[in-house]
């Protein structure tokens, strides 16, 4: 559980990274890549709550 906050909030503050680098430079690639890794990132989240969710639905039977 841990481990799966962890990776999901490194994700998202890399996405912010990027983003800022994306204001501060103005190229448009670190704005993409920003985009590409908020995108994974909210992938991950809602596969570890579609888990989480699952796990309690087999308690439950």
């Amino acid at each position: 559980m841990l481990i799966a906050r962890l990776v999901v909030g490194l994700l998202l503050f890399s996405a912010v990274v990027c983003f800022a680098f994306s204001i501060a430079t103005g190229q448009p690639r670190w704005r993409r890549l920003g985009i590409v890794i908020m995108k994974w990132t909210l992938i991950a989240g809602l596969a570890f709550f579609g888990v989480l969710i699952l796990e309690r639905l087999a308690l439950l039977l």
